[in-house]
């Protein structure tokens, strides 16, 4: 990828991020945009996104942005003066979650699982527990 593409790359990260702040506060409270990856012609754009929620909310949240991605291209228009503004494709980003899901795994590794406490003998060992001599 080249150093140009990396830029526009975080250009348009940052200024979507602009956008659903200010314009958008209420809808987007729980959506972080992760990531974005412009093809190297400009022409199209995959927005990653990252929804805090349930499955459902993440989904709503995704269709709510779809609906919108004409109007934040316009704005997007507006702010920055590129050949061709790509158009954005909306994806989920689960890299938080498979973060969290290995962070999990490493944990229960870590932990030592409780050993099993040794078995009772019903017979007396005669080295361990002498029996007391009778007079």
């Amino acid at each position: 990828m080249s150093n140009r593409t990396v830029r526009v790359n975080e250009l348009i990260q940052r200024e979507i991020s602009d956008i659903l702040r200010k314009r958008y506060q209420s809808e987007s409270v729980a959506i972080t945009i992760s990531e974005v990856r412009v093809s190297p012609d400009l022409r199209d754009a995959r927005v990653f996104v990252a929804v805090v929620g349930s499955e459902e909310e993440a989904e709503l949240k995704l269709r709510w942005l779809r609906s919108h991605a004409a109007e934040m291209r316009m704005e997007l228009g507006r702010r920055i003066v590129l050949k061709y503004l790509p158009k954005f494709e909306f994806r989920l980003d689960h890299t938080a979650i498979r973060g969290a899901r290995i962070l999990q795994v490493l944990d229960q590794i870590g932990t030592p699982a409780a050993e099993p406490a040794e078995p009772v003998d019903p017979t007396p060992d005669p080295v361990r527990d002498p029996k007391p001599e009778r007079d």
